[in-house]
């Protein structure tokens, strides 16, 4: 599977750290960025949005529940 410009593999998924700034969560949902900031000033982005400061934040744990991603066993993160 390749990546778009908007978009991740389930590779990136897979390893994306504990919290990711909107941004990275945008390309994951395939948001634009004025959207997604939108969203999230709103209060209606899809996923439960971290303000740290003036920085927005997703978990990746809510960005996986949200899109469904299943860690296989093979993967380094996955859950013992």
């Amino acid at each position: 599977m390749t990546t778009t410009e908007q978009g991740m593999t389930h590779d990136e998924l897979m390893h994306l750290p504990v919290a990711v700034p909107l941004e990275t969560a945008n390309r994951a949902l395939h948001l634009g960025r004025t959207t997604g900031y939108h969203l999230a000033r709103t209060g209606r982005y899809p996923v439960r949005v971290l303000r740290h400061g003036r920085a927005y934040k997703v978990s990746r744990y809510d960005l996986h529940r949200h899109l469904g991603v299943i860690a296989t066993e093979d993967d380094p993160l996955a859950p013992e």
